[in-house]
Formats: C-alpha cells, structure tokens, sequence
C-alpha cells in the first residue's frame, strides 16, 4: 500500500498526522480541509475508487451513474466543495427554479404543471407559481399558503419537532392527501428520502424552510452534466494530490487503537498506521463496528438509525423522446425523470444516438428487491402514458441500479440518534451525512459534516481553522 515515498508507519515528521477513514464526499472533505491547514494526511478508502454513494460506472459505450444527485443554491457546503475540487461548472444551476410537472390523470393538453419562481422577495418569489399550480383546487393552493406561512415560523432548535412526523403536522395543517402528493411530497421524497407521514418534522421543516423560505433563489437546482465519476472521483483525487493527501482505494480499515500517548493506530491487511487523529467517515454501522470501547456513550444508537434504498431505472431509447432536461411526474409510479445522454456519452460520430433518462425512485422499500424483468413491465407503460413520443419509439436498453442503504432513514427520533463530530475518544472524530448536521442524508450533509469533523481535529491538534468554510452561522 506504500506510496514509496516513507514507510506509513514512520513517526511524523514535521508537524501533525491524520487519517482519514472512508473516501465519500465527508472523507474527501475532512481531508481537503485538513491538508489544507497543514496537517499531513492520509485517506483510506475500501472501494477502488472515491465518491462513496455518486459515483459511475461503466456499462458499454455509456458512463453510467448509479443514481441521480442534484444540489440547490442553499447547499452552501456542496457548493463550496465543487468550488474547492474545480468542478463548479460542471455542474451548473439553473437560472432560476423551474421544475416541470406532469399529471398523467388528467386529459392530455392539461398535464404539464410548472413549479418556478419570480425575482421577488420571499415568499412572494412563489407567489404566481402556487396561484396557477393546476395540480391543487383553488382552496387547495390557499391552504398551502398558509401551511407554508406556519412553517416558516417553526424555530428549527426545538428538539419537539423531531418527536412529531411531518405528515401528521401537514394534515392539522389543512393539507389534503391530494396536496400532499402533489406538492409536499413531490420536494419531500426527493430530498428526504421518505414520504412526510415517515419523516421527521424537524428535518421536514429544514428542508422547506431552507430550501423554499430562506431566499428568493434558494431551491435553484442544480445538477452534474458529467459523469459523477468526473466530478466526486478523479477531480477529488487531483484536488487531493494537490494537497499533498496520500490517498489509498482498495484499502479496508479493520480496527483502531488508542495507544497511552495519544497516538492512534490504524490498522490495515498487512499494515499498520500510526497517527495523531482519526476522522472515521463510513456509514453508521460499519462506524459501530470500528469504534474503540468508550469512543461514544450509547455506540448501540448507531445500530438504531435507520436506513432508506433509493432505485434507479435506466431506460435508452432509439429517439429523443423527452424535451425537458428533467420532469417530475403525478399520477404514476414514476417520480422523477432525468435526461442522462450527453452526460452518459450516448453518441454515434460526435451526434447524439437516441435518449438515455434515468428514473430517480426514493423511497423505494416495495420495490428495491423487484426483479429487473418486473420492473421493466411496470415502468415502460408508465413512460409511454408519461411521455407521448416514448409510444413510438424503441428500447435499446433498460437496466436497474439499487442502493439498499442509501440513506438514514429520516423517522421522528432520528434527531436524538445522529452524534457529533466529536467523540469521547481523544483524537478520533466522526464524518457522515448521518452525524448531526441538521440536514437530511444529502451531499450537503456530508461535506457539512466533513467540514465539522476536521474542525475538531484541528482544534485538538492546535492548528488554526482559518482556512475552513464556514457554513454554520446560516439559518440552515
């Protein structure tokens, strides 16, 4: 595993060692924000490649990701990261918050509803939006509007908002089942990772107050036009060498001792490291596995943080069949439709060779077990009612990618479940979209929480945290 350069069990040289356990976004993260303050830094990370759960792969002629990610404007952390790794434009915003809405219940001509906003102040950005929202009746949109006034006076530090779900707040709300489905869960699954009668208030709340209420250009989306492969492995990577991180794939951590002098041990099939901080970013369990006796007061509550899977559905066809870079959809098993083709490479001599959409499915417990063939049956009908130029044309293509444990299951109580940064462990600090940041399982909370862990170790290695971003005096 040595690089050549020094045995990695050497005493540090000049100035401080860390090791960083886990190369997803937290990882990459903690650090980037560690080398650059100065520390000496080595990234360990089992998988042959970084970027954790967005990543690509291969799959013939296409770079495929294994499923859709999409940031918005008031994702400060992840926005900062692309900034830090070079990768900003690729993976622009759009302009302005406008999100096509298709109702395949209703008659064709009357299906398309749009989600967009003015430049006015907050909340009058949304104002004409929710006013002509075909999807909800008149009285329907009034009381949205006042279920998002109630919201916006929520003060996200009260610990009774995790007790209580969000679902049931929406309905003493006002909010009909209609309108729930057709507003609050349309944002909710997708960045929640769970319908609002199965999420926390508390991250609901963060959510829509953040995302909606917090500024006019907030909910801007923005999304990756490269593989995500590009931006979240060799960018990182360059960035990484860049400052001077050794970084080492293929390589599985299986334990870590504290030693009587502070330092840590850092154990790997035939190696071991010696260093003066561990950031352990991995998912929670595996994180209960590899944390020392004593390093938390209830390490059990890892095992008690749920988990949630998210299916994609990869559909090529022989034409172009969708106008929009993406759609979300009512009415129909199908949530979210992107348009992957020229990110994917689906050319022929430089020109485009059909259409590649990815179905982003959250939420997908009754179905992340289907078999491809079921699935295949269920969401090509689904298409063609969706989409009229999908009738006519030819599947070249159809495959599935499923993440089981995509993200913490965002339940009421999660809130109580989610540690720090710190632990009682000297030197040793955790990283993860599942630690205590505020936010639900996003890219967001994972650099957020990246950025957390490395400014305790810093602190406790006695090197300044001038250079780290600072997102933490936000309303967010």
């Amino acid at each position: 595993m040595s690089d050549g350069t020094r045995p990695a069990d050497a005493p540090p040289g000049p100035g401080r060692h860390a090791v960083v356990v886990g190369g997803g976004l937290a990882g990459i993260t903690a650090a980037l924000a560690l080398a650059d303050a100065g520390v000496r830094v080595t990234l360990l990370e089992g998988r042959p490649r970084l970027g954790g759960l967005a990543f690509s792969f291969r799959r013939g002629d296409l770079t495929v990701d294994n499923g859709q990610h999409v940031y918005l404007r008031c994702c400060t952390a992840y926005r900062w990261f692309l900034d830090r790794i070079d990768g900003s434009a690729l993976a622009p915003l759009q302009d302005r918050l406008d999100v096509p809405v298709v109702d395949v219940t209703r008659p064709e001509g009357r299906r398309l509803g749009r989600l967009r906003r003015d430049p006015l102040p907050v909340p009058l950005h949304l104002g004409r939006s929710l006013a002509t929202y075909p999807h909800l009746s008149l009285a329907e949109r009034a009381r949205v509007g006042r279920a998002a006034l109630a919201l916006q006076g929520l003060d996200l530090a009260d610990p009774a908002l995790d007790t209580q779900d969000f679902g049931s707040w929406l309905a003493a709300h006002g909010q009909s089942e209609r309108a729930v489905r057709a507003l609050w869960d349309l944002v909710g699954v997708a960045t929640l990772n769970a319908v609002a009668g199965d999420a926390s208030l508390a991250l609901a709340a963060m959510v829509f107050k953040t995302g909606l209420l917090s500024d006019p250009g907030a909910a801007d989306i923005g999304w990756a036009r490269v593989p995500l492969g590009e931006l979240h492995d060799r960018l990182a990577r360059k960035a990484l060498d860049s400052a001077g991180v050794r970084t080492e794939t293929r390589t599985r951590v299986t334990s870590l001792s504290l030693h009587g002098n502070g330092r840590w041990s850092v154990q790997v099939p035939g190696e071991t490291l010696h260093t003066d901080a561990v950031v352990l970013a991995v998912p929670q369990r595996e994180a209960h596995d590899l944390l020392p006796q004593g390093a938390l007061d209830a390490p059990e509550r890892l095992l008690e943080i749920g988990t949630a899977p998210i299916l994609n559905v990869h559909v090529v066809y022989d034409r172009k069949v969708l106008d929009a870079p993406f759609l979300a959809a009512l009415g129909t098993p199908v949530q979210w439709v992107f348009d992957r083709t020229d990110a994917a490479g689906l050319l022929d001599g430089g020109r485009r060779a059909g259409q590649y959409l990815a179905l982003s499915q959250s939420a997908a417990r009754d179905e992340i077990d289907a078999p491809v063939a079921v699935l295949r049956e269920r969401y090509l009908p689904e298409l063609r009612r969706l989409l009229p130029a999908a009738r006519g044309a030819e599947v070249t293509d159809f495959f599935v990618t499923r993440e089981s444990t995509a993200t913490f299951a965002p339940a009421p109580g999660v809130g109580r479940l989610r540690p720090g940064a710190r632990t009682k462990a000297p030197g040793l600090y955790l990283a993860g979209s599942w630690t205590s940041t505020g936010w639900p399982a996003t890219m967001e909370s994972a650099v957020r929480s990246g950025v957390s862990a490395a400014e305790a170790a810093l602190g406790a290695l006695g090197r300044s945290c001038d250079r780290l971003p600072d997102f933490f005096g936000e309303a967010a």
